[in-house]
């Protein structure tokens, strides 16, 4: 297991980490797993024998009953492990249930320490972008738990690269804490990342960790061209995401993954997460596992070495194409190309090369 440092800071985390989507099982999360507390522990226990040492969930998992399995399952060997949580999310009817508002974040925030049975949470994050709360109002109140010793270091999820500058340009012109990561969704069949959020990432030292890298499910290899989806499955079940642009493509994504996985002789999981692990800018994927067997088989994607021959198929298969503006800075032969975006022009300058005449 690799340790990456958490953006601009000096905590260490591991290139994998623990995601807890399947904890719990109530509500609309119950077609996601049901891993209960003793599921947890021994889930815990495998991860972090594999070196392992953050675990992420949110306070919206199982609405808060997530929290509980991880506070429980985790138990004295929280002092050792670096716990991620995130607000913002709806709550309840009431309309201050929901956003990034003062008055709900410290809520949130107090209402998740209770459930996870600890004094403080060492990476808050922002679960998504609140279009009618003031930033600078939210960045105060994290400034606040912050100084309050409620958190350690806080980041956002699911922001555009835009809100991401927004925020932190607001937190140095008022001297607050500032973020250190974002949480994003990104994958071999989603990789929208790579053109601003993966950029900014890299040019300002922010951490980026992946949700979702498997696609929800849809890139384990049980979904296929022509093969009806297996019941009990997330992509089985009717889960809502991830937002396919083209199917087609997403199936040949597929193949070459079990293809890759075929000659490895591993799962196509496995496969998926090495790729991503070692992309420009990624500091953590965020691994889970419905049961114990699918936990330990994406554990082992640290040890899954892919060969130049296996990027390359990948690399065809997965190429979006250039947008502006990454396509007029290679048609035009722009010099001076700036070092967070190099590695990924230099992608798009092949599918140019590629489509001349």
């Amino acid at each position: 297991m690799k340790y990456r440092a958490l953006g601009n800071t000096g905590l260490l985390v591991s290139e994998l980490v623990v995601g807890t989507v399947p904890f719990g099982g109530r509500g609309a999360f119950e077609k996601t797993g049901s891993v209960d507390v003793d599921q947890a522990r021994r889930m815990f226990d495998m991860a972090f024998d594999a070196g392992v040492n953050l675990v992420d969930t949110a306070d919206l998992y199982s609405h808060g009953l997530a929290e509980e399995i991880v506070g429980t399952a985790l138990g004295q060997r929280r002092h050792s492990i670096i716990l991620a949580t995130k607000a913002r999310s709806p709550m309840g009817d009431n309309p201050n249930d929901s956003g990034a508002s003062r008055y709900h974040l410290i809520r949130a925030c107090e209402a998740s320490l209770k459930r996870l049975g600890t004094d403080h949470i060492d990476l808050y994050q922002i679960h998504n972008w609140d279009g009618v709360t003031p930033v600078e109002e939210t960045l105060a109140a994290l400034d606040h738990l912050v100084q309050s010793g409620k958190i350690r270091y806080f980041g956002t999820s699911n922001y555009t690269a835009w809100q991401m500058m927004k925020t932190l340009g607001c937190a140095r012109l008022n001297g607050w804490q500032q973020p250190v990561s974002q949480q994003i969704y990104y994958t071999p069949e989603a990789r929208e990342a790579e053109y601003e959020l993966l950029p900014m990432a890299i040019d300002q030292g922010f951490a980026t960790l992946v949700w979702g890298p498997l696609g929800e499910g849809l890139l384990t290899g049980k979904v296929r061209r022509g093969q009806p989806t297996p019941e009990g499955t997330r992509q089985g079940n009717d889960w809502p995401e991830p937002y396919v642009h083209d199917r087609e493509r997403a199936y040949d994504i597929i193949e070459a993954l079990i293809e890759i996985a075929q000659r490895h002789a591993c799962s196509p999981a496995r496969v998926c997460l090495a790729w991503l692990k070692d992309r420009p800018g990624i500091t953590s994927v965020i691994t889970a596992g419905r049961t114990f067997e699918q936990l330990h088989d994406n554990l082992q994607a640290v040890e899954l070495v892919l060969t130049a021959d296996d990027l390359e198929q990948l690399e065809q298969v997965t190429r979006i194409a250039p947008q502006y503006p990454y396509w007029h800075r290679i048609a035009a032969g722009m010099d001076r190309i700036d070092p967070a975006e190099a590695p990924f022009i230099e992608l798009h300058r092949k599918t140019m090369k590629l489509q001349q005449p």
